[in-house]
């Protein structure tokens, strides 16, 4: 008979209970593969994560660093998954005890819960090495002082950089050199400290280590190698440095520590089991003290080894499933053959096997050339390929890999494994490649998925790539990927014409979708799926935006759906980790006073926000707002919404112009403030940040805003468009010179209003410029090349003329529940939220 659930609040449903501890990557993948056996019917599901977001990707944290991935995009599974899987997901619950005996789990919030078997999947954490200074107390690291692990790790990181100046980042190891990157996209100098004499060196030898190393500074970045940190120094309880053994000390504000996992075992041994340098486990991926309890990913220890890349935590899952559901018995682990494909700060690498030969008989073949970043070995036993590294050059990674991991024979000219002068081309080797090889490391996907997705209908590489998720982790395998999918559908892979969709749920492009909502006068987002979808389905991914389009379009008669916001939109407020919000205040061209400045103060005091902070834009954030708190925050601000939060008008960032400065030659503060009063909170397909500047000294960072604003001698004034200084970096292009403050309100209207109406959703002006031209754009935006700028300007007009400030739903919310929260503040965050 099956025990009853402790404390759960649920009834049993005579299924046995899995609970799986851990919502991360193994643990989920392990679910999937159970799920395919047939799992649904088998089991009662209960998924327990210490973090309080549903299952992410975290070899893209990196690219969260970097800015170039939104933490939204990195979610492998939505809530839905779960749901429609009847899986129980408990994310923000820790369970700290497990009795083996009574087959019980607890929870840190005194949930007990049964299980019939028990899934581990525990993960890593960062390691910190012993230093003098790193901890403020025994659980609280030195303030600025981060691992580089998680998503709240991340997002932290990103937080404290803000206003800082330089970084440290102890580690030289993939992930180190990724977040050195990543802070110093974020404007910060970065300087990277590895103990070893090679960067990279798990996987490199000397010689290719210093080619990365080479690449890395020509980044700008300093490496230190063979130094071993002894102390974090700090001032004030902030970090101010570090310290060497030979007592040489680098200077920084910021110190990310990337030197190492852990396996997170505590539990495990609490509960008696078997533990050395991971849980100890058997073939079959069980507990080797408790055959009700599994264990994968990087808390297993298979044969005394312990995996921390992406593959054989995959083969790991599989046999775990197999043995789990019945289906497969005589399934088992036999360990991984390691090999990976990655970029390192842009540049390539490649690493499987032996770096080096270790036997009198090993062949060694090796070719370098410093100049252009290019490394190669290969390591060569009894006729089989055992090793090989490839820096900068990776294009016979395909064939090295299916050699590597089949143990095929390998051509008499050992040079050809490196090069074209023998071995297949790219359509034969991709030919060549066994079914059952893996394409995707990130996402477990063999040659043979993909070409079952072609030979299944899918006939474009997007299609292919959405219905296996193969390049949905690192990206590095999607020409690999490409090809597959081409010669498994004869050679030409048809265009996904999806790609040019306005939004995914819509089979319609942009300027066809427009035209259909005008002539069907579709007003809200549920009336454009009734007419338009594929059976009138409704696509939670397209809401936001079509809700974006369709206020553009019908700026009085849009119909504001509320499930067609993501929270950010319904409550006006951006969410932040905590579930706690954000609010800031507009403050015309940064231009504030006295008495603004003691509203914010006494709101800060009254309502204990914890943060107070100037933002980039030049305006004050107050963070830490709860959600039922916002509508008497606004009130008692009596200041206006200043859209930080949405895909619209921002703000305009102004320098203090010729009224005070002694450079000025116009008065931007006054032109600044003027823009921003008539656009306040213009929707769009993305953000839309804009700046004036009173001369070419550029204080107000003009050249690089989505439109940007120079006065120059004489009276006039230069706009330009499309620049960037975020993740990606890109200076305007000049649009026009013109003569008075009036022009310039005219054309930047006419400007936005030709960018929300052609660009595609989420598309920034720095990328929407260069793919339309800015010669196109100038003929049709300043020289009314096409008869269109009357109606640009009134269509402008319209929108300008039906705003409304948002923060008024204060006082009228479009539902009861707009500013409640439905759960105790302290479990808000239980699921990512956009």
């Amino acid at each position: 008979m099956i025990s009853p659930d402790i404390g759960n609040g649920r009834p049993t449903t005579g299924k046995p209970r899995l609970v799986v501890v851990g919502n991360g990557m193994a643990g989920v993948r392990a679910i999937e593969e159970i799920l395919s056996r047939g799992g649904r019917d088998m089991f009662q599901i209960t998924v327990f994560g210490d973090e309080p977001y549903g299952n992410y990707n975290r070899i893209l944290l990196s690219n969260v660093l970097a800015g170039s991935d939104d933490t939204a995009e990195i979610f492998l599974n939505p809530l839905d998954w779960y749901t429609d899987n009847d899986i129980d997901l408990r994310a923000g619950g820790r369970v700290v005890r497990i009795d083996r005996f009574a087959r019980v789990v607890q929870a840190d919030d005194g949930t007990s819960m049964h299980y019939d078997q028990l899934i581990l999947a525990t993960g890593s954490r960062s390691f910190f090495p012993p230093m003098d200074g790193m901890w403020a107390d025994d659980r609280t690291l030195t303030a600025g002082v981060f691992g580089f692990r998680s998503l709240d790790d991340c997002t932290a990181m990103i937080d404290y950089a803000a206003g800082r100046s330089k970084a440290v980042v102890i580690g030289g190891g993939l992930l180190g050199l990724e977040a050195a990157r990543g802070l110093q996209n974020r404007g910060l100098s970065v300087e990277v400290v590895h103990s070893a004499t090679t960067l990279m060196n798990a996987q490199l030898d000397a010689a290719a280590g210093a080619i990365v190393r080479r690449s890395i500074e020509n980044l700008g970045i300093t490496v230190h190698t063979g130094q071993r940190t002894t102390r974090v120094l700090s001032r004030e309880g902030s970090v101010t440095g570090i310290e060497f053994a030979d007592g040489t000390v680098v200077d920084c504000d910021m110190l990310v520590v990337s030197a190492g996992i852990r396996p997170n075992v505590g539990l495990a041994q609490r509960a008696g089991l078997t533990v050395e340098r991971a849980i100890v486990v058997d073939d079959h991926m069980r507990s080797v003290d408790d055959d009700n309890i599994y264990v994968v990913g990087e808390c297993a220890q298979h044969r005394g080894q312990v995996y921390g890349l992406v593959a054989p935590l995959w083969e790991q899952a599989k046999v775990l499933a197999d043995q789990l559901t019945g289906t497969d018995r005589q399934a088992a682990y036999h360990g991984s053959r390691m090999a990976t494909k990655l970029k390192v700060a842009g540049v390539d690498v490649a690493a499987m096997g032996i770096k080096a030969p270790e036997h009198p008989d090993d062949e060694f073949v090796q070719f370098a050339e410093p100049k252009h970043g290019v490394y190669k070995t290969i390591v060569v036993r009894d006729g089989k390929l055992v090793g090989a590294t490839l820096v900068g050059d990776v294009r016979k990674v395909a064939f090295l890999m299916q050699a590597f991991d089949r143990g095929l024979p390998l051509p008499e000219e050992r040079i050809s494994l490196m090069f074209d002068i023998g071995t297949p081309d790219v359509a034969v080797g991709v030919a060549e490649l066994a079914g059952d090889t893996q394409v995707c490391n990130c996402n477990g996907v063999s040659k043979s998925a993909l070409v079952a997705s072609v030979n299944g209908g899918q006939k474009t590489v997007a299609g292919v790539m959405a219905a296996t998720r193969a390049g949905k982790g690192c990206g590095s395998c999607k020409t690999l990927v490409a090809q597959i999918v081409e010669w498994a559908a004869g050679g030409v892979a048809e265009e996904d014409p999806s790609a040019r969709w306005y939004v995914p749920g819509i089979p319609h492009e942009k300027p066809e979708l427009m035209r259909l909502i005008r002539e069907l006068r579709l007003h809200s987002v549920s009336s454009v799926f009734a007419a338009l979808a594929p059976d009138g389905r409704e696509d939670a991914n397209s809401k936001m935006g079509l809700a974006a389009l369709l206020q553009m379009m019908w700026p009085r008669e849009f119909v504001d759906e509320r499930d067609a916001r993501f929270v950010n939109d319904r409550v006006h407020a951006n969410i932040q980790r905590d579930g706690t919000f954000s609010v800031v205040p507009q403050m015309k061209g940064g231009v504030t006073d006295a008495k603004q400045l003691r509203r914010i103060a006494d709101v800060a005091d009254k309502y204990v926000i914890p943060l107070i902070k100037l933002t980039g834009g030049q305006r004050i954030d107050l963070l830490g707002v709860r959600k039922e708190d916002l509508p008497a925050v606004w009130a008692d601000l009596e200041m206006p919404s200043g859209f930080a939060y949405g895909k619209s008008f921002r703000t305009v960032k102004t320098c203090v112009g010729s009224d005070f400065c002694r450079y000025g030659v116009g008065d931007s503060t006054a032109l600044g403030i003027a823009i921003e009063q008539r656009f306040q909170g213009i929707a769009g397909p993305a953000k839309m940040k804009l700046a004036v500047t009173g001369c070419p000294r550029n204080c107000a960072e003009a050249l690089c805003k989505d439109l940007g604003v120079v006065a120059v001698e004489g009276g006039r004034w230069e706009i330009y468009v499309g620049g960037a200084a975020g993740a990606h970096i890109r200076k305007g292009d000049l649009l026009a010179t013109v003569d008075s403050p009036a022009e310039v309100i005219r054309l930047t209207g006419r400007f936005l209003q030709y960018y929300r109406e052609n660009a595609n959703w989420l598309e920034r002006t720095y990328a929407w410029v260069p793919r339309i031209g800015i010669d196109d754009i100038r003929a049709v935006v300043v020289e009314d090349r096409d008869g269109d700028a009357e109606r640009l300007d009134a269509a402008m007009r319209q929108a300008v003329d039906a705003y409304r400030d948002p923060w008024q739903d204060a006082e009228q919310p479009s539902t009861p529940g707009q500013f409640r929260s439905a759960l105790p503040l302290t479990v808000l965050p239980r699921v990512p939220i956009r």
